[in-house]
């Protein structure tokens, strides 16, 4: 059962943008997430365009007030002219939690049929500074080989002005993550309606479902060679989240990577890719029959996989390399100062490996710890400092 509360729609075919939030348990952050969002100029310009954008938020399997916080806010803001003009908004309640879930009927059934291209949103970022909507959508409108446009995600600890050692650690793994090509954060991102209308993520994808996406999008769905370019980094955009704080939480979030990464080399470099041409030009409907005919093939796909690989280390192709070949990619003066960062990266990647390894060859695949984000409010800037927070994005990104 799936139910919903919504404001009165006018004419889908107004609605250019969907913006879809998934939400599982984020009362601390979904506020200031949501505040973030409406003082985005993407609204205004639609607006003067004569176009609408809707927001659905899709509270997946939530035990704690999301949907009420979230309705609630929107309600607040229902005597703005600009956004009762230009938004319809919804929040979705649906039982089962999952991102993956909650992604397919978002992309499928709840977005707006005639939608130019569709803005997924996690729950517990903050976006930074009021144009990076904007821009995203602009640079989908005017690059017409890209089929995803994508920001810089922020770690919060980057606004900081005075970085422990830790910090700076942190700050330099996610420094060497951005040289390689075509990054898509799961977090925010922009992608052409027919695209994403062409993908279903399978139910057991359990982390990485944005690697998924992109490998997807940069082979025109594996029937091409990777073409980097599909994805576009947009300058002046970017999100705010809250880093992990404690190595437990860092090893724990890299375990979920780990076995995300071993599911998409399953999925992309094995099964798929093996699939008929007319199967991959139609990859959404061949693996949402697959799921509705045989609910346990990917983890039968896994169980195989895992029986044929003898140690850890072998989980996915260039999983003793990846951090290596990131940090070969920096400047030389680069290289020397994020050599802590890359050798506490890699000893992290084996503690996790192994733990991911582990963890599938039990059977399991379903892991996705509880994270909490209560420091995001103060990131959110009112419309009068958005100004000085485009400025800050330019300092802010350095680790």
């Amino acid at each position: 059962m799936i139910t919903s509360t919504t404001t009165d729609r006018n004419d889908d075919a107004l609605i250019c943008v969907s913006v879809g939030i998934i939400a599982w348990n984020e009362e601390e952050a979904i506020q200031a997430a949501l505040q973030s969002l409406c003082q985005q100029t993407l609204f205004e310009q639609l607006h003067q365009r004569g176009l609408r954008a809707e927001i659905i938020c899709m509270a997946n399997g939530c035990t704690d007030r999301t949907t009420e916080l979230a309705t609630r806010f929107f309600e607040e803001r229902a005597t703005d002219p600009l956004l009762a003009e230009t938004i319809c908004w919804r929040v979705v309640e649906v039982p089962e939690r999952g991102k993956n879930n909650s992604w397919n009927l978002f992309a499928h059934c709840y977005s707006a049929t005639n939608a130019a291209c569709l803005c997924f949103m996690d729950a517990d970022i903050v976006i930074h500074g009021a144009e990076t909507l904007w821009r995203m959508y602009c640079a989908l409108e005017q690059t017409p080989n890209a089929s995803v446009a994508v920001d810089q995600p922020l770690k919060d600890i980057a606004m900081n002005g005075h970085r422990s050692f830790s910090e700076r650690i942190s700050l330099a793994t996610s420094g060497m993550t951005r040289t390689a090509l075509a990054q898509l954060s799961g977090q925010l991102y922009f992608i052409r309606t027919p695209i994403a209308r062409r993908i279903h993520l399978p139910k057991d994808l359990a982390a990485c479902e944005d690697g998924f996406i992109k490998a997807l999008v940069c082979t025109d769905f594996l029937t091409n060679r990777l073409c980097p370019d599909r994805v576009t980094l947009v300058d002046g955009a970017a999100h705010v989240f809250q880093s992990y704080r404690t190595f437990r939480d860092v090893l724990r979030n890299q375990k979920r990577q780990m076995i995300g990464q071993t599911i998409v080399h399953i999925l992309i470099d094995q099964y798929l890719k093996a699939l008929p041409m007319s199967e991959r030009l139609n990859m959404a409907a061949a693996i949402q029959a697959r799921e509705n005919s045989d609910r346990d093939w990917l983890k039968r796909l896994i169980a195989r996989h895992l029986s044929s690989v003898k140690y850890f280390w072998r989980l996915f192709p260039n999983l003793l390399r990846f951090r290596y070949e990131r940090w070969r990619a920096l400047p030389l003066a680069k290289r020397i100062t994020h050599l802590p960062s890359a050798l506490a990266g890699y000893a992290v990647t084996l503690l996790a490996s192994r733990m991911a390894f582990s963890f599938l060859k039990q059977g399991s695949i379903n892991y996705w710890p509880d994270t909490r984000s209560p420091g995001l409010k103060q990131f959110v800037p009112s419309r009068a400092a958005t100004s000085s927070s485009e400025r800050l994005l330019s300092t802010t990104v350095q680790p």
